[in-house]
């Protein structure tokens, strides 16, 4: 669901991965289609590598935007208060560590979760892809563990 969507710090909004460049990597925006190159110096972070703190360990970020998607949250993150925003948050995720997450990262996530679902990466069958292999991974995980 989230393979390949890319935040780019000091960029706005979202970039999917077109290529490999000699020094860099092509990026396309989601919100304008715009092809730029993202070199090694800015902070790239995947959005399939991104977590969010929870009071037992982190949830992954994929998660939330299930929960936000299944709980039909729907937040503008320009105009919701302070409170609304950690309330509906509160609503996707219940256990997470309001004191380690931080208001501007939860307008970051409902930002994020808007322009996805916007251009239709989060959608109902792609909610069902990603909850199926999760299964599948869950269950290789206790497989290899009831081999060891």
């Amino acid at each position: 669901m989230l393979k390949g969507i890319l935040a780019i710090s000091g960029k706005p909004g979202l970039f999917k991965m077109i290529t490999n460049a000699k020094n860099s990597i092509i990026v396309e925006s989601l919100i304008d289609g715009k092809r730029i190159p993202a070199y090694a110096t800015s902070k790239i972070s995947s959005l399939e590598d991104i977590s969010i703190f929870t009071l037992d360990g982190d949830a992954k970020l994929a998660d939330v935007f299930v929960n936000v998607f299944e709980k039909n949250l729907e937040v503008d993150p320009k105009k919701a208060s302070s409170n609304e925003l950690k309330k509906a948050f509160k609503e996707a995720l219940p256990d997470y560590d309001e004191e380690r997450v931080y208001v501007s990262d939860i307008k970051k996530v409902f930002a994020w979760y808007n322009i996805l679902k916007d251009k239709e990466i989060i959608t109902a069958d792609a909610i069902e892809e990603y909850k199926k292999s999760q299964e599948e991974e869950n269950t290789e995980e206790n497989t290899e563990k009831n081999n060891d």
